[in-house]
């Protein structure tokens, strides 16, 4: 038996306190199969989140906070490759794990946080 999203127990998004809280996105495509290439993955996920987000008024500017899981570490330069033409500095915080993903065929998921508001930077040096 296959699931799908609108039976799985949780919500796409939520909102709380100015922020918006945007569910685990994975880089299914309109139509055919998943791409094998990482970087097509990445902007395939990131095009989603996007239009997630457009959907309520915000966009990819509006992230705070990234949360990315990928299938396979050696994918990470190629990954930060296509990451980085979606976003521009002050670049949003970002978190990046490597865990096994439930989808097959999936490489990357990624989560995030958008302000529904316009963000604040803080300043740091620390890296």
């Amino acid at each position: 038996m296959t699931l799908t999203a609108n039976q799985l127990p949780f919500s796409k998004l939520r909102s709380t306190n100015g922020l918006l809280f945007l569910s685990g996105e994975l880089p299914i495509p309109d139509a055919g199969p998943i791409p094998e290439d990482i970087a097509l993955q990445t902007d395939l996920t990131l095009h989603r989140i996007d239009a997630s987000l457009r959907g309520v008024g915000l966009s990819l500017a509006s992230v705070v906070q990234v949360t990315v899981h990928l299938a396979r570490a050696e994918d990470f330069a190629a990954f930060n490759a296509a990451y980085r033409k979606h976003f521009q500095s002050p670049y949003p915080t970002r978190t990046t794990v490597v865990a096994q993903l439930l989808l097959p065929g999936a490489r990357i998921e990624i989560t995030v946080i958008a302000a529904m508001e316009p963000a604040t930077e803080a300043s740091s040096d620390a890296r």
